[in-house]
């Protein structure tokens, strides 16, 4: 889901000369010939940008937050990390905002951009460190070994995977035992509509991480057929026919109530709508594959299967 982006303000010409002349300081600068990118030594104090929501909620659960610096603002958990500086949405990032912060690290997910900013710190040798977004567990257990070496934490960044495995294995479990209890002699089907608005609807094909998380909740996405996302329409909604409607507590908030939801195109002609079967999560615990994933996993699962 992409949240609102915060507005982008201008430096003040002092706060922009300041800017430059830290960025020329230490090799940063727009374009500086001769700028190289390098870790941050370990005995330099670490100052962090977080871009990515389940980046900063995995710093958080590192116990290493006192290294940010700044947040983009996708970064809505926990609450407290949104009273940090803020670098506006991670896709519009803005150069000079980032270098005001005057950062030594700067952490994403492959989301980060546009291309252009993110071209123009590699090219000046900002130690820019883009994690995978791959929607998988594994994925984030990799993105979290990582995070500890960027942050100079090895430790307890496997203390953290270990437990998170834990967790994991806890609630695959749990819904394995929620299959196979299951009266139904298929699985649901279940249709995820991500919504911005009553005119920006989009459903979820492959390979999203709506997607993922049906095919880890052991039911079946009823959108088939093509990759990534995709407009929705009275037609497509009644052709997939969807047993339960996923949405997000956003989504459903900007549409004002399930039954204003249920009223948006076609959803009321599907057998989902006809029942009223809606399920809603938090934005970005259901997709953003940060350390809340095992958590995330047992209440969908949990939701969906009481629904089916």
């Amino acid at each position: 889901m992409k949240p609102a982006p915060y507005p982008r303000t201008a430096l003040a010409p002092t706060q922009r000369r300041q800017c430059l002349a830290w960025a020329a300081s230490v090799g940063l600068g727009l374009g500086l010939p001769g700028a190289w990118a390098q870790a941050p030594a370990k005995t330099q104090a670490l100052r962090v940008i977080s871009l990515g929501g389940a980046v900063t909620e995995l710093i958080y659960e590192l116990g290493l937050q006192q290294l940010l610096v700044g947040v983009d603002s996708s970064s809505l958990y926990p609450a407290v990390a949104q009273k940090l500086p803020q670098v506006g949405y991670a896709r519009t990032l803005a150069t000079e905002g980032l270098l005001s912060l005057q950062p030594n690290l700067i952490v994403a997910t492959e989301d980060a951009g546009p291309p252009a900013v993110l071209r123009q710190l590699e090219a000046a040798r900002v130690p820019l460190h883009v994690l995978s977004a791959e929607h998988r567990f594994e994925g984030l257990i990799e993105r979290c070994l990582k995070l500890g070496q960027l942050l100079q934490r090895p430790s307890e960044a496997q203390a953290l995977a270990e437990r998170l495995r834990r967790q994991w294995q806890s609630s695959v479990a749990q819904v394995q035992q929620l299959q196979a209890s299951a009266n139904a002699s298929r699985p649901p089907r279940v249709m995820f509509v991500l919504a911005h608005g009553p005119q920006q609807l989009r459903i979820s094909g492959q390979d999203t991480a709506a997607d993922a998380m049906l095919r880890y909740a052991r039911v079946e996405n009823a959108v088939q057929g093509f990759k990534g996302y995709k407009q929705l329409t009275p037609e497509a909604a009644i052709a997939a026919a969807p047993d339960i409607l996923l949405v997000t507590d956003q989504g459903l908030a900007a549409a004002g109530s399930i039954q204003d939801f249920l009223k948006l195109p076609g959803l009321a002609q599907t057998p989902a709508g006809r029942a009223q079967r809606l399920v809603s999560m938090d934005a970005l615990e259901l997709l953003g594959f940060g350390p809340r994933l095992p958590l995330a996993l047992s209440r969908l699962a949990t939701a969906l299967h009481a629904k089916a």
